[in-house]
């Protein structure tokens, strides 16, 4: 593996981006987007004569020098001035206008005026914008939609362009079927929606080349091979090939490449985006793209963009910075850059970071990041407090309007964010998934704006108000419901085990699958367990943890647990059995400093609204009667 600043130096000193792209000449209005190929010089003037900038009457200034309220002047029309309508041509030997607003008509050929004009008052002279023969554009410039009316006004209705970089993407996978094909039926056991090569044909797009994107190609070396060669061979300037370039039994792209060219650089020592292959094939740069789909983007990200932005002769796109917070430590592995996907919210003054999961596959980890942290490979991890530069994927107006909630996960927060953005969509509500106690801890750090928490009170039967006093005892806060919810053992569909409760678990055939210590829910668990008198250690599967609801329900559909603790919404989701165990009371704890913020009262007015009340009820397992009532205020 390279370090990845070197492996970029290797592959973009050898990939051939000059006189690769044909030129073409195309319509000035269909021209957006393209990069042109010489200096683009105006024929005309703009405007080509001199023109009225206002409704009014044409004079020669002179004529009018002495005018004021005390000695006003009368004007012959026709002969002294003339009426002209904004963008009218200026008749001969006038080189003024007088505002309609400031012109007395006396009879039908004469008017009056009380103020002098200057000359060129109100008026656009020739070349005002333009001037014929004068560049408009450089050569490697690439084309806006201003630079269209530009072009138009200069006169230049075609212009010479450089056509667009062909980039091939081909999918590999004996797994994948293509959307299409799949129709209403559901996947069959081992097989993958192929989504990457939308993804990649639409960086590719976004970068302003052309995307042919071929058919799946199965994982048969002889298939890839030819493939490959095919792509080479034809008009085309860039071939990526998805998947295969790990070193599985499977995985032929580095082996094609090499046969067919030469492989540059095999594996970068950078976090997704491992595996990335490069290679050159007669001259043409073929990258192997991990099939992960966060890897696949990083690789196009730090590759393939940079490339096509050195075939159009343009700067390759830097995003903004911004230093940001972490709340907690981020180890990373020595020798890899790591690129960590992060949720941003400003508290207070302070931009805190969220790190997202790191999983490879997880193309939410993109869809819901903010920003991007890059670990340096020299770098063993971020620490806990620390203050690190972050990479912009969202504006700092997005950020500072984002309402930050930390604490136990509840489906209903997917609702109320929905219902935030279409209620005012300057604002959004971003959750991050740590369990009730984390959350609480988070207000402490004073990290989040909102805590969402369910935390049982094993000897009064009340929610959070305990340990709220606990832990948050400097702290004034409001407590307000979110909802009053059911959680119960989430099951398969008709229960074939026959679970009836908690004291089942223990049962030698039975997998459970366990919320993370800290969550509300594993505080109700162990609550439960020690009144049945259970040592945890006899449940096959207590120590296997997730972190949300919806996590449990989804390892229960997989087979791979029997059961799982969690809300009835969830099990409904997916059309899973459901055991009730409790009803419970969802809690939202919120710092009276922020109470007032303009953010917090819109989501207080979502909450109390009637719309995001019937919403949550079609979810199942909810009792909205609290939802949105002030339930504990501390002094």
């Amino acid at each position: 593996m390279k370090p990845l600043e070197e492996a970029r130096r290797t592959f973009l000193d050898r990939a051939s981006t000059k006189g690769l792209l044909r030129h073409e000449i195309i319509p000035s209005v269909e021209a957006v987007g393209r990069v042109t190929v010489t200096p683009v010089t105006a024929r005309f003037s703009s405007p080509p004569f001199h023109v009225a900038a206002m409704d009014g009457i044409a004079v020669r200034a002179e004529t009018t020098f002495g005018t004021t309220v005390d000695r006003p002047k009368r004007l012959k029309i026709g002969q002294d001035a003339f009426y002209v309508n904004t963008g009218h041509v200026l008749p001969p030997d006038t080189d003024a206008v007088i505002m309609i607003e400031y012109v007395t008509d006396i009879d039908e050929e004469t008017v009056e005026i009380e103020s002098a004009a200057f000359p060129w008052q109100h008026v656009r002279k020739v070349g005002e914008d333009i001037v014929a023969t004068e560049l408009l554009f450089a050569q490697n410039h690439q084309i806006t939609p201003y630079c269209v009316g530009a072009l138009l006004g200069g006169g230049v209705f075609e212009v010479e362009v450089k056509e667009k970089p062909r980039v091939v993407i081909i999918p590999t996978g004996s797994e994948l079927i293509c959307y299409q094909d799949l129709g209403p039926n559901r996947l069959a056991p081992g097989q993958v929606i192929e989504s990457n090569s939308a993804i990649l044909g639409g960086l590719v797009t976004a970068c302003g080349a052309e995307q042919i994107q071929l058919p799946i190609v199965p994982d048969h070396y002889e298939a890839i091979h030819d493939a490959v060669k095919d792509a080479v061979a034809k008009k085309n300037h860039i071939i990526l090939i998805i998947a295969g370039s790990s070193a599985g039994s499977e995985d032929y792209s580095a082996k094609v490449i090499g046969e067919l060219g030469e492989v540059l650089v095999h594996g970068v020592t950078m976090m997704p985006g491992k595996p990335t292959i490069l290679g050159i094939i007669e001259r043409k740069p073929v990258i192997g793209i991990p099939g992960y789909s966060v890897s696949a983007i990083m690789a196009f990200e730090q590759f393939v963009q940079p490339l096509i932005c050195r075939m159009l002769g343009i700067r390759e796109p830097v995003r903004d910075t911004i230093p940001v917070r972490l709340p907690k430590k981020i180890p990373s592995k020595l020798g890899l850059e790591e690129f960590v996907r992060v949720k941003l919210g400003k508290v207070g003054d302070t931009i805190v970071a969220t790190p997202l999961p790191r999983g490879a596959g997880s193309i939410t980890t993109i869809t819901e990041a903010d920003g991007i942290i890059r670990i340096p490979s020299h770098v063993e991890g971020i620490k806990e407090e620390e203050t690190v530069t972050a990479e912009l994927l969202k504006t700092p107006e997005e950020i500072s309007n984002t309402i930050v909630v930390v604490g136990s996960h509840d489906n209903t927060l997917d609702v109320l964010a929905d219902e935030i953005k279409a209620k005012n969509d300057q604002f959004r509500l971003s959750s991050s998934h740590v369990g009730s106690l984390g959350g609480l801890m988070a207000l402490k750090k004073g990290i989040c704006h909102v805590a969402g928490s369910h935390l049982l009170d094993a000897k009064t039967g009340s929610y959070n108000i305990s340990y709220i006093k606990r832990y948050l005892p400097d702290l004034s806060v409001k407590v307000i419901n979110l909802v009053v919810r059911q959680q119960g053992l989430i099951v398969p569909r008709d229960n074939p085990k026959k679970i009836k409760g908690i004291e089942d678990l223990t049962r030698g055939d039975i997998t459970f699958i366990n919320r993370q210590a800290g969550s509300g829910t594993r505080v109700l668990l162990d609550y439960r367990l020690d009144r049945l008198e259970i040592d945890p250690e006899r449940i096959k599967g207590y120590n296997t943890e997730e972190f949300t609801h919806m996590s449990i329900a989804a390892y229960v559909l997989s087979g791979r647990s029997d059961c799982g603790l969690g809300i009835y919404a969830a099990a409904r989701a997916l059309d899973l059995g459901f055991i009730p165990i409790v009803t419970e009371q969802y809690d939202l704890v919120i710092p009276k400093r922020f109470f007032d913020d303009e953010k917090i009262q819109l989501m207080l007015e979502v909450i109390r609204s009637d719309a995001f009340q019937r919403r949550v009820e079609k979810l199942g397992g909810y009792d909205t009667g609290l939802t949105g009532s002030l339930v504990y205020e501390s002094p």
